[in-house]
């Protein structure tokens, strides 16, 4: 490895490439990321909306509707926001405008990931409340959300902010 005065042994961080090639490079790498969460919350959102069909349902008591309501709206809500920048990229795409769509994608599937994570934490504690009537499921959904709190901003942002300089 060397720099640019032809030194062996420094490291370049960075790559050289266009402002185009860059958002191309970052598009591939965001509709990857899209494509584990789009999967996971149109299943969780399928399921969902099954519920609502189920003999069960009308046994639950007014908590665990209000619980089933607000999570199938975050779902949808989710899904909406992880399924919007293939939205649009295909409304933009050849409009030489890549770059702003692959901000404005970032945000969507940022949005989406939290819309997710408050769906999960729902449809889980909608879930352990139909099936236990116990005093420790705020504590297990609790333990669940600080899990997915840990790996899924904690730890992303504590690497970036340990391993970046800007």
């Amino acid at each position: 490895m060397s720099d640019t005065d032809g030194e062996v042994g420094t490291l370049d961080r960075g790559r050289e490439e266009t402002e185009e090639e860059r958002a191309d490079r970052k598009w591939g790498e965001l509709i990857q990321e899209v494509r584990v969460a789009q999967t996971g919350v149109q299943i969780l959102f399928g399921f969902l909306l099954t519920v609502v069909f189920t003999p069960r349902y009308e046994q639950l008591g007014d908590t665990e509707h209000t619980i089933y309501i607000v999570t199938v709206v975050l779902g949808a809500a989710a899904t909406g926001a992880l399924i919007g920048p293939v939205a649009l990229h295909r409304i933009v795409s050849g409009r030489q405008v890549k770059p702003q769509a692959v901000h404005w994608a970032s945000r969507l599937t940022f949005a989406g990931l939290v819309l997710l994570f408050a769906t999960m934490i729902s449809a889980l504690l909608l879930v352990l409340r139909v099936a236990t009537h116990d005093r420790y499921v705020p504590w297990l959904v609790a333990g669940v959300a600080a899990w997915y709190l840990a790996c899924w901003f904690a730890l992303p942002m504590w690497t970036r902010h340990r391993y970046t300089d800007d």
